[in-house]
């Protein structure tokens, strides 16, 4: 009954935890990395073809986004998720893996021209993206599912993305019985839309996320559409654009359901009928799964606009772009207009394109709605950057850079104390993960000296023990080095992961007989004076 935490340890991307007990390897989550990679992930303690099962808590890629990886390197077991996340995730991973194909062509076309010879392959292809959503097992909300003998799971709405979950795992092995609660990405209570988090009675271990563990919200509902509107209007008059980096999932939803109520009263005088572009194909894909689950999935707010007959994420003037051709078309037209483009961090995809065009217009705006990961062009931006580079050509940011206060998926330090404080016995432990390092400490030190639990922040390659409730293993942070890790190959970087565990291995192995270490330090030295040049 162990509990090995790989992804998200001290860092808030990249989110992947290990449950190995009654004979199975279940992971909870598999997310990409974005942004700054602060410190070396452990390798998985199974070779990928022996996971038995992975559980999603959504479908964000810091969660789900290496997924097709798993699948490429011999995984071939059931991923359970709610049915909103699987419809998300049957677009979000194809998007991912078109994504890496295009950056590995545009690459290895720049390598020729600069007479460079190594080829760079994708993270993964289209084709373990579909292998991948074939081993997707959609599970409702609130319905306690037996994964295997031994083992019982329930997905609970956490309320941070259509169909975001955090997950319920009973364990029974060899008579010891223990519940475990990963909270995934608690949701921003009164979000548009989506409901409110649901809480967990009780749980023998918590793992929670962290992402805003150090701050809070505004204390009163922000009013979003007054806030929106008060830009529209601003920019709009200047004659400039306001370009919206935004997630395709979730929050280009939210604007699309602020940005209807405003065209429907009227609110942006002199240019009540501006237009609306969606641009991404992602959006538009997830905007319709929005709208598949609306019964599901919706608060009370929005389902009385659904029940009067209201399309609460669609209205006049709305232009849903998917070709590249309509997409160039935008920026060629000089009517003022919203521009809402992925990616959110603007690390990809069109945003970029948008940016370049609008960034250096003193006119125009350039509205953040999200959270931006450390190291992003996004957080570069949103920091004050006077200049950046954008397809080798250098900006100059003349727009105006804002931020809609308020709008975030992730509760605040008081959400996820709210959150915790539903269990109504505290857990043994409660695990803090997905925050910066110092968020994670500063959040782990709140639990313990102000609010009484027995809180723990680990860092990537911890094991812990859940039947005995003891740390096996403490592992050490493992920085990444820039200078060393730039360009560095993904074999080499399993290589470092592979001395890391082995590291692991030793530590678990002391106490053990005076032969059997010996041989196997004989070996270890063996292999070192071969490797050794």
């Amino acid at each position: 009954m162990k509990l090995t935490f790989i992804g998200a340890a001290h860092e808030v991307t990249g989110s992947c935890h290990c449950l190995q007990v009654c004979g199975k390897t279940i992971l909870v989550d598999y997310g990409m990395e974005q942004g700054v990679n602060v410190f070396e992930n452990a390798e998985l303690p199974v070779e990928p073809a022996f996971v038995d099962y992975v559980l999603l808590t959504h479908a964000h890629v810091d969660h789900s986004g290496m997924l097709p990886k798993l699948y490429a390197r011999g995984f071939r077991g059931q991923i359970f998720m709610t049915d909103a996340t699987a419809d998300l995730c049957s677009i979000m991973l194809r998007d991912c893996a078109h994504i890496q194909m295009q950056e590995a062509e545009w690459k290895n076309r720049k390598a020729k021209r600069s007479a460079e010879v190594q080829a760079v392959e994708p993270v993964y292809t289209m084709e373990d993206a579909d292998g991948t959503i074939k081993q997707i097992v959609p599970c409702h909300y609130n319905t306690i599912i037996d994964l295997c003998d031994g083992i019982k799971i329930r997905f609970t709405d956490i309320g941070h993305l259509l169909g975001s979950s955090s997950i319920e795992v009973w364990m029974n092995e060899n008579g010891v019985e223990k519940k475990i609660v990963f909270s995934g990405d608690i949701g921003n209570i009164n979000q548009p839309l989506i409901k409110d988090p649901q809480k967990t009675p009780d749980a023998d271990y918590v793992v929670v996320e962290s992402t805003y563990g150090d701050r809070l919200h505004t204390k009163e509902r922000p009013d979003y559409v007054a806030d929106l509107t008060a830009i529209l209007q601003e920019t709009f008059d200047k004659g400039g654009n306001v370009v919206i980096p935004s997630f395709a999932v979730g929050r280009t939803q939210e604007l699309l359901y602020f940005l209807r109520q405003i065209k429907n009263d009227r609110l942006v005088k002199g240019h009540e009928d501006f237009p609306v572009y969606v641009d991404s194909p992602l959006a538009v894909e997830a905007t319709g799964i929005f709208q598949k689950n609306v019964y599901n999935c919706f608060d009370e707010e929005a389902m009385e606009l659904v029940r009067k007959g209201v399309n609460i994420i669609g209205f006049p003037g709305l232009h849903l772009s998917i070709t590249s051709d309509e997409s160039k078309a935008i920026n060629f037209d000089e009517e003022p207009k919203v521009i809402i483009s992925a990616s959110g961090m603007c690390e990809a995809g069109r945003i970029r394109h948008h940016l370049k065009h609008n960034l250096w217009r003193p006119e125009c705006t350039i509205l953040f709605v999200g959270y931006q990961a450390a190291g992003t062009l996004g957080r570069h931006i949103v920091e004050g950057a006077t200049n950046v580079k954008l397809f080798g050509e250098p900006i100059e940011i003349r727009a105006s850079i804002r931020k809609l206060i308020g709008l975030s998926g992730h509760a605040d330090k008081n959400g996820l104390l709210d959150w915790l404080s539903g269990f109504e016995k505290k857990p043994e432990r409660v695990f803090v993960v997905h925050g910066e390092e110092s968020v994670c400490e500063a959040f782990k030190d709140c639990l313990n000296d102000e609010y009484g639990f027995h809180a723990y922040a680990p860092y990537s390659g911890t094991r812990f023990n859940l039947a005995s409730n003891e740390v096996e293993y403490a592992a050490a942070p493992v920085r990444v080095e820039k200078k060393k890790v730039k360009g560095v190959s993904d074999v080499f970087k399993r290589l470092l992961a592979a001395g890391q565990r082995l590291l692991v291995v030793i530590q678990h192995n002391e106490g053990g007989t005076n032969k059997d270490l010996a041989r196997f330090a004989d070996q270890i030295n063996s292999l070192c004076d071969k490797w050794d040049r």
